[in-house]
């Protein structure tokens, strides 16, 4: 069996990976001319650690990231909603990681050229056009200035390119564009002052103004750390966004300074944090309703392309790493390789729609949401506002669904 992967994100990378450990030949095509380490920080969370743990990178992560040690939840005061213990902390048999998203897709990507061969890893490959017969699928690819480069040819194709993606656009083609719900996302990271413990996590604010803190990496001393951030703010009712989504926007201090100002945060001098970092990146939140299926013969989808999601709970580079697991799964015990993606469709889309629900109404931030509707100023007690029992119903309602309660990960490594 071979396959065709379409972009060379974590995603992608990783299907990669997966596949290879099973004995199943792939190819990886990116359009990008090369794959470089884009983007600032995110969070993978236990369920997918363990699943790149499973492939051998734990290490290497471990060299590049931090441990997530505690979460903070807080309204704009910066006065507590919920706290608790992260990652390996917490019980967890793996961790959580708070890294730079180029970092975590450079660690995947040099494993797989490793792993994979030079030979199997094409730069600057756009697909132009795909054709599925009896026999298996061809891919068609072209440079930027639309002269063919190459046809591949392998029994499935898989298309992990992205919110934007070309193939989910050539299966569903009066789709239409993504969706934004008109709120903006800014985001840097600059050398700072170790944050409480040094890797501690704070989220500040519900979905009309949001606050993000964590540390990524080791920073330029001891007592400092390459530090996370991110502002989310409504800012109009939504439809068409202003700019295109493209991680690698830079942002403008006067576009964000008025939702700065929302915040009072006894833990941290937001404005002077991000006045500090010099340049950060503006990103439009946008996401897709879900597809009635992935899969249509021998293409199907995965990651952002099947199920981009807003970057709430810290989920959506996870949920393409198990992605990745339970389809490289189905290829190897499913009878033929249509039915190996129709049963993929069947485990992993379900479950990713309702993620994305869920997170369009805040995800686990939402204990957030619901404190400060009912306490806009602020308070005094925060039982009195929200029982603890009614939190966690909220916050660890959300861990089930997704797949990292402590319950659900601390399984045999073998599963």
């Amino acid at each position: 069996m071979k396959a065709i992967i379409i972009g060379g994100g974590v995603g992608g990378l990783t299907t990669a990976l997966m596949l290879h450990a099973r004995g199943i030949d792939c190819e990886i095509f990116e359009q990008a001319d090369s794959v470089r380490e884009l983007g600032v920080g995110i969070n993978t969370l236990p369920h997918a650690i363990r699943e790149l743990a499973g492939l051998g990178l734990l290490e290497r992560l471990d060299a590049v990231a931090i441990r997530t040690y505690e979460l903070f939840y807080a309204n704009r005061f910066g006065q507590t909603v919920w706290h608790e213990l992260r990652g390996t902390d917490a019980g967890f048999d793996v961790p959580q990681f708070s890294i730079h998203r180029g970092r975590l897709q450079g660690v995947i990507y040099q494993a797989a050229r490793a792993r994979l061969g030079e030979g199997k890893i094409h730069t600057g490959h756009r697909l132009g056009a795909f054709q599925q017969d009896e026999g298996g699928v061809s891919a068609f690819f072209f440079d930027r200035n639309g002269h063919h480069r190459a046809t591949a040819r392998g029994d499935i194709l898989i298309g992990a390119d992205g919110i934007h993606s070309t193939v989910r656009d050539k299966l569903f083609p009066n789709e239409g564009p993504a969706q934004w719900n008109g709120t903006m996302l800014w985001r840097g990271a600059v050398d700072w002052p170790q944050f409480m413990t040094g890797r501690s996590m704070m989220i500040a604010g519900g979905m009309a103004a949001k606050f993000v803190l964590y540390p990524i990496g080791a920073g330029t001393a001891p007592d400092r750390r390459l530090t996370n951030w991110a502002v989310m703010a409504k800012v109009s009712d939504g439809g068409v966004p202003p700019r295109k989504e493209d991680w690698s926007r830079p942002g403008r201090w006067d576009d964000l300074r008025p939702y700065v100002e929302k915040f009072n945060l006894p833990q941290i001098d937001v404005s002077h944090l991000i006045e500090a970092t010099g340049e950060f990146y503006e990103y439009p939140l946008c996401d897709r309703d879900a597809l009635p299926r992935w899969s249509h013969g021998r293409v199907t989808l995965l990651g952002d392309a099947a199920h981009p999601m807003y970057p709430v709970g810290s989920n959506g580079a996870s949920q393409a790493i198990l992605d990745a697991r339970c389809l490289a799964d189905r290829l190897v015990t499913a009878d033929n390789p249509m039915h190996a993606l129709w049963q993929y469709d069947r485990e992993r889309l379900p479950l990713t729609a309702q993620i994305v629900k869920m997170n369009r109404k805040g995800g686990p931030e939402g204990v957030i949401d619901a404190v400060e509707n009912l306490a806009p100023g602020g308070f005094n007690d925060i039982d009195g506002v929200l029982s603890y029992d009614q939190r966690m119903a909220i916050v660890r309602g959300y861990a089930a669904t997704a797949g990292f309660a402590k319950s659900q990960v601390n399984i045999s490594k073998a599963a």
